[in-house]
């Protein structure tokens, strides 16, 4: 199973994703929508593991939340980035990486490797509603997450959605004015297509006893 340890973004942020999903939505119907299936979210880490080892990765989380408590943390939204996928972006809103985030994610990093299964495929991802195969570059992208994604190379972001290179270009030649991040809660969820926080496995909230959703 493809999965991703999040943290779930205060009510501001989302306010603010929600805005930014609806305006490329408007130039480009067909990406997605920020829902129930697709929650907003920063990725700590994303790797694949074993079903039958969930509640495991699960509980191994959550100690390390006993110690670490990000909802007590503060950083700063700095601005959008966007990676390009054919003729289209998935745009995100960049959060800083602060030292703790970065702390947190290696701890992270540190208690799931035991569980971790290599080399994963389309099939460990939540499935698309079309019924239609998860593109590789996602496939690749949690394949390949540890190293070019954490540590001094981790760039927490917000995914916001897809929009198209002109859309791109005039939201992120707009002025953006730096607001306050700070999580609420981890959570842990299955993948899905574009990397996206589709099912949700797991309340972290409860550090003694992870609740399973």
């Amino acid at each position: 199973m493809a999965i991703n340890v999040l943290l779930d973004p205060d009510p501001a942020t989302v306010a603010r994703a929600l805005a930014t999903n609806a305006r490329l939505r408007g130039d480009y119907p067909d990406g997605f929508a920020l829902d129930a299936n697709h929650m907003p979210h920063i990725t700590i880490l994303q790797r694949f593991v074993r079903k039958a080892d969930l509640a495991d990765v699960a509980h191994a989380v959550a100690a390390v939340l006993r110690k670490e408590q990000p909802a007590q943390w503060t950083s700063q939204a700095t601005g959008y980035y966007d990676l390009a996928y054919k003729n289209l972006g998935l745009v995100g809103i960049v959060i800083e990486p602060t030292p703790n985030l970065r702390r947190l994610q290696q701890k992270i990093i540190d208690a799931v490797a035991p569980f971790v299964v290599e080399q994963g495929t389309g099939e460990a991802f939540a499935p698309r509603a079309d019924g239609g195969a998860i593109n590789q570059p996602t496939v690749d992208y949690v394949n390949n997450f540890v190293g070019p994604c954490s540590g001094i190379n981790y760039h927490p972001h917000l995914t916001v959605g897809i929009g198209t290179r002109d859309c791109i270009d005039a939201l992120k030649a707009e002025p953006f004015e730096a607001f306050p991040f700070q999580p609420v809660s981890v959570s842990l969820y299955q993948v899905g297509e574009y990397g996206v926080a589709q099912t949700k496995l797991y309340d972290l909230s409860n550090t003694a006893d992870p609740l399973p959703s």
